[in-house]
This record gives structure tokens, sequence and C-alpha cells, in this order.
């Protein structure tokens, strides 16, 4: 190899490795030269002639027009998860759910079908079983688990299947490579919400996903920030589906969020390997606390799919839940006698936090609905943030000890 083509080589993002990308991949550099990403507060952009303007707006132009459709530090934080994904291109949003809410209605229309696992993310199932109906897109519910479901499920009309895995809150993992293949088979796309595992830890373009869709505001900005969401694909699914629809109905993500989380992504790995570690260590000590019934973690040989877990992620993940006696009293007494462990309803921060999932994140299910997902009323769902884990494992060994008071231990 030449010394040009040595430099050449490394001067090409895609010959970079992981790391490296989300240190410096799509970075845009102004004409004052600037180390950190420069943020584009602004609306829209001068031309230097109304020609200008025209081929900028024709197309002709590739620059930018309005903040709405692009931006230059949208740009990058585009590009540098395209990079972390293996995507052709990506849009960002102004949030996780106006993600996934335009990663399916931009491809449904009226007539269409949707099949869909039924563990979902509640927001996302209202979007399923409650908006796409209004607009004559009709939908199944399978078990994710259980792949002749989803191959029942199909009809002619079918043209998207829609998961997340590891599930929400129960931590079920769904074979990727499996259900794209029944997808394509019969004509259909498969998009995967993957935020549960993060782009560190499972990648499902790899797997045969057709569209990956992630809350931003988890794990890739990871400190409790900003809202954001993004959409990753081909080119061409980006272009047919995804531009248009964006473009005209303007769930756009703030030019700051983005800088964010361009800041964010540098320390990515670190946090999430960091954090999974503690999980793994966490779910180690739960599963034999006495005072927990059952202890769901997809790193463990004790999961239902620990081997297919093993198959398409890294690790286990960040996230571990687990079951308490005495249901909702039981669950509510231990959360509220944490002192490091926040309770709230986010995931993937640097802080480490709980939530009651049936009286939070699923509370409009019906009880029946919250049983078929697995969801208990002494579930709850931990994630594990970047305190020192014996400081975490301490803080859950004295609230689970409220279990000890009288009533609280007995189902």
């Amino acid at each position: 190899m030449t010394k040009k083509t040595a430099d050449e080589a490394l001067k090409d993002p895609k010959n970079w490795r992981e790391a490296t990308r989300l240190v410096h991949g799509g970075t845009l550099r102004s004409q004052f030269g600037e180390t950190s990403e420069a943020l584009f507060l602004t609306q829209g952009f001068v031309y230097d002639t109304a020609e200008a303007a025209e081929a900028r707006f024709n197309g002709q132009d590739p620059g930018f027009v309005y903040s709405r459709y692009s931006n230059p530090t949208i740009a990058m934080f585009e590009e540098r998860m395209c990079l972390l994904e293996g995507a052709e291109a990506a849009r960002a949003t102004a949030s996780g759910m106006a993600a996934v809410t335009a990663a399916l209605m931009g491809q449904l229309k009226a007539g269409d079908h949707l099949v869909s696992a039924r563990a979902l993310f509640g927001s996302c199932l209202y979007v399923i079983e409650e908006l796409l109906p209004r607009f004559g897109i009709a939908a199944t519910l399978v078990d994710g688990a259980d792949l002749a479901q989803w191959e029942a499920a199909v009809r002619p009309e079918t043209k998207v299947f829609f998961l997340e895995t590891p599930t929400n809150p129960s931590l079920e993992i769904y074979d990727l490579k499996a259900i794209a293949d029944i997808a394509h088979r019969h004509g259909a796309r498969l998009v995967v919400d993957n935020v549960f595992a993060s782009p560190v830890l499972q990648k499902p373009l790899q797997f045969g996903a057709d569209c990956v869709v992630y809350s931003t505001t988890k794990h890739i900005d990871g400190q409790g920030r900003c809202l954001g969401g993004i959409i990753l694909s081909s080119r061409e699914f980006i272009d047919t589906y995804i531009h248009t629809y964006l473009r005209q109905t303007g769930p756009a993500l703030s030019p700051f969020n983005a800088w964010v989380m361009l800041k964010s992504l540098e320390t990515l790995p670190l946090r999430v390997n960091h954090q999974a570690a503690s999980a793994a260590r966490i779910a180690d000590f739960l599963a034999t606390h006495p005072n927990v019934k059952r202890l769901v973690y997809p790193g463990r040989a004790d999961h239902p799919q620990a081997a297919l877990a093993r198959r398409q992620m890294k690790s286990g993940g960040t996230l571990v839940t687990f079951e308490v006696p005495g249901g909702k009293a039981g669950a509510f007494a231990v959360a509220n006698a944490l002192s490091i462990i926040k309770i709230s309803n986010n995931l993937g921060d640097a802080k480490s936090i709980i939530t009651h999932p049936a009286t939070t994140t699923h509370q409009r299910l019906t009880p029946e609905g919250r049983a078929k997902m697995g969801i208990s009323d002494g579930m709850l769902r931990l994630s594990v943030g970047l305190e020192d884990v014996e400081d975490l494992i301490a803080d859950l060994s004295h609230a689970l000890s409220a279990l000890a008071q009288p009533g609280l231990a007995a189902e």
C-alpha cells in the first residue's frame, strides 16, 4: 500500500473502528476551524442569488434550506449515527415516539396491514392499536417469540413488521433474522425499535432488519437532558418513505439537542459497556435474594432466550427486571426505600432509575393486557447507571429488606 493510499484509507470514516467513529464521524467544520462540533442554532439559510435559492429548493444544490428539513448540526448527528449503526442514511426527529410514528406512517396507507409483537412500550401500542386504525391501517398483535404466529398473521396486504427486542419491560428476546426472513418472504419490511439494547450492543440491520429506530433520549443522550429520536435505514428507504413525510409534517429535532447528543456519542461505548457490566452484577445479586420472586436479565444463562441473546447482543444490556412479593404494595415499598436509585420513567441514564411499569409506562393497558405481556403488579424495571455497583447493590439490599414488614412478603 502506497503512502497516499494509506492516507486516504485513514481519512475514510468507514475504515475507522467504532470508538473512533463516535468521536470524529460526520464532523463538519466552519471557516473558523473549531475543535468541537459547531451548534448552528438557525431557522434558515442565506443564498447569494435567487438562482442559488432555486437550485437549493429543487435539489440541484445539496446545501441546507430550512432547519425543519435539515441543519448542519443535525446532519452531523445523523451521519455519526449512520457510521455507528452501519446504515446508509438517517433522519433525526424530535423524540423517540416521533421516530416510531414516522417509520410506520411513512410506509403505510389505508388498506395496508401491519404485524407487530404484542410486547411494546405503551405509546407504541397506542400508535398501533388506536392511531393507525383511524387511517384505515389494520394491525395484528402476536407473541413475538413465536415464529409461527408471525407467519400465520401475514395477509396479502401486509407491508410492515414491527418489534422491539429486548422488550419493555419484560426483556424478552426475539429472533431478528428469523422474523426478517418471514417478512421478506412475504414482501414486507421489518422495523426494529432497538432502544433497550442500544447500537453499542445490538445492530438489527446486520440481522436483516430494514429500518431501526431509537429514542435518542435514552442511552444516546444518556444523561437525562434532551429529547430526540432517529430513523436509520438504506438511502432508498429513507428517500422513499421517510424524507418527505418528515419534511411535510415537521417533527424536527432541535439543533441544540442534536449538538448535545453529538457530544454524548463520544462516550457512548464507555457508558453502555460499564452500565451493562454493573447490570450483570446486580442481576446475579437479585437472582439469589430471598425477597425476589423472579429475575429477568438477558445476560444470564437462566434467561428463557439466553442462547439467542448471546447471538444477537454483545452483552446482557443495561436493564434488569425483577418481581417482588406483595404485588403493588411490595413493589412500592421497595422503590420508596431506595436512596441512590431514583424513581423515574427514563432509562439508559447515567443515574440508576427504577420504574413500576404497571402504574407508569404501561398503566393505560388493562390488567389482562399487562398479563399477556408478563407485567405483574410486583414487577420493577431497573435501568442501571454509572454509580459504583457496590453502592447500588447495597441500596437494593436495604430496600428489599422493606419487604420484611408484616403483610408485604406474602402474596
